[in-house]
């Protein structure tokens, strides 16, 4: 119907500007943390653009409910302050013409969430997991700064220098550890320069006047000491422990098989995302109401944010519970899109229950409580 593709329209054009907008911030806050280790030699340049796809392609399955939610009140409150919605229903449109339009928009994007959780993301997961991977394996020391200790995510090596000759020139007073499953390396160097690449892309160091220290972690008879007055080493981590399990890059059939709390709780995750899209899209035409001309168009818009926070702090938590075995498979994390559903048909079958009033007084009475100084509560006996 003409409508419905009014309404439809009315909520995707803010939806797009709403997604953009936290598609951007996401992605220049993502950016900011992965120049610092570029910039720090703990990640190759060319990486940040491919990291920081990948960490959108993880986000969107958060950025697409919340921006379609946001948008419907948007529109939707725009519609009702001015009026429009009164003369829709004047002319023979009733609410549940205006919920199937939500509805139809809410499914189509509820199904590209499903495609992303149940398949993207692991995909994203895992291809970060690599490129991090990669990046502990390699290091480039002419951009690492002077006063600034270099550990790798284990701890397998630690790179620190009070001082370096120019931006690019040799280090002076270099300290080198690296850890062996039996033994510990430590190098003390006068200084430090960066050789060619070699053709594998990696990067020896030439280290002048050295002390070499080898010293077992057992057996301390083996310790033994050497100077050298020019040694060439190569600072990579070789030595890095093997990645700890995350479900988070596991293929969605290999979780629905598996008995591991962590992994059902990824799964039941991943299975949640797409229904929460469906239920927030609709949630937002009742909390959108408000009356013509009074409150303005956005005058819901606040207690719609309290309501989505409320809903995301759930879900998290129930995701953290059954993660760590609290809560088992059934309920598992099911419980927190079920109220948000009781709370849906509440919302749409009760309009007289005005959400945000009662959010209103709840917070003014809370902030009452906090004002009331201790010694005016207490209550004199008549006696």
């Amino acid at each position: 119907m003409i409508i419905e593709r009014y309404l439809i329209r009315e909520v995707a054009t803010p939806l797009a500007a709403v997604l953009g907008i936290l598609t951007t911030l996401f992605a220049g806050y993502s950016t900011a943390g992965l120049l610092s280790d570029a910039v720090n030699g703990l990640l190759p340049t060319g990486a940040i653009a491919e990291l920081v796809g990948l960490k959108l392609l993880i986000a969107l399955e958060v950025l697409i409910p919340i921006s379609l939610y946001v948008s419907v009140v948007m529109a939707f409150g725009k519609l009702y302050g001015d009026s429009e919605f009164t003369a829709m229903y004047a002319l023979n449109v009733s609410p549940g013409m205006v919920l199937r339009a939500v509805f139809m928009l809410s499914a189509g994007l509820a199904g590209a969430v499903l495609l992303l959780s149940l398949h993207v993301r692991p995909w994203a997961y895992e291809k970060s997991h690599e490129i991090t991977r990669r990046a502990q394996l390699s290091m480039n020391v002419d951009a690492m700064e002077s006063g600034t200790f270099y550990l790798n995510k284990h701890g397998g090596r630690v790179i620190f220098f009070p001082r370096r000759e120019g931006i690019r020139g040799p280090a002076k007073d270099v300290f080198i550890q690296i850890q062996h499953p039996d033994t510990t390396d430590i190098i003390l160097a006068q200084s430090a320069r960066a050789l060619p690449p070699r053709q594998d892309g990696g990067s020896n160091v030439r280290l002048d006047n050295a002390h070499v220290y080898f010293l077992g972690k057992s057996d301390t008879t083996q310790d033994r000491m050497m100077d050298v007055g020019s040694i060439t080493l190569d600072p990579a981590n070789h030595n890095i422990a093997p990645e700890e399990y995350s479900a988070t890059g596991v293929p969605t059939a290999r979780l629905a098989r598996s008995s591991n709390p962590a992994d059902i709780a990824e799964f039941q995750w991943r299975l949640s995302t797409p229904l929460s899209t469906l239920l927030l899209g609709m949630l937002g035409m009742p909390l959108s109401r408000v009356q013509p001309r009074q409150g303005g168009r956005y005058a819901k818009f606040g207690t719609a944010i309290l309501v989505y926070s409320g809903y995301y702090m759930l879900c998290t938590s129930a995701r953290t519970w059954v993660q760590h075995g609290t809560v088992s498979a059934i309920p598992g994390i099911w419980w927190a899109p079920a109220l948000l559903g009781l709370f849906l048909i509440a919302a749409l079958y009760w309009p007289q229950w005005n959400v945000a009033f009662h959010v209103r007084t709840l917070l003014r009475r809370l902030a009452g409580d906090l004002r009331v100084p201790p010694e005016q509560t207490a209550r004199h006996d008549p006696a």
